[in-house]
């Protein structure tokens, strides 16, 4: 049987919003990637309670509760580097040459996996309110010894 290997859940542009279908597919992950647009405090204590939480400032994050969460972000996980920012288009460094093996981020609320020179990117989509006919989601990241491979599930 093949390893199971390891999942980190990853949402974005939850502003202000956690639903239970949300908490319920992100359950059984190791580690939560927020890409930014929190939208409160209260969200991240919401998503604690089911793994640690690893958050990045959106461009709709203010106030001294956000202050402290940092614009950018690289999470290593086993061998696997992982580079996490709001926008993609704020993104200032080589990935490939930087070795990440994914980028991680949010803002454009379309849920997106695509790799690009070995190198994956994913954009959870948006789990807070529904913003035009976009589906609402969350991603899962599985991780094993033969590589990264994205979940997304809509709610």
């Amino acid at each position: 049987m093949a390893e199971r290997g390891h999942m980190i859940g990853i949402i974005s542009d939850t502003h202000g919003l956690v639903r239970p279908q949300v908490i319920e597919a992100l359950t059984g992950a190791e580690l939560i990637i927020h890409a930014g647009d929190i939208g409160n405090a209260e969200v991240l204590m919401t998503l604690e309670t089911i793994a640690p939480v690893i958050a990045v400032r959106g461009n709709n994050d203010h106030g001294a509760w956000a202050e402290q969460i940092p614009l950018t972000n690289v999470v290593e996980h086993g061998s696997y580097f992982l580079y996490v920012l709001h926008e993609l288009d704020h993104l200032d460094l080589d990935p490939v040459a930087s070795k990440f093996s994914a980028v991680i981020f949010g803002h454009s609320h379309r849920a997106s996996a695509e790799r690009r020179q070995g190198v994956l990117y994913l954009n959870p989509g948006s789990a807070g309110p529904r913003r035009f006919t976009l589906p609402i989601a969350v991603a899962r990241l599985h991780l094993s010894t033969v590589g990264l491979t994205p979940e997304i599930i809509e709610i």
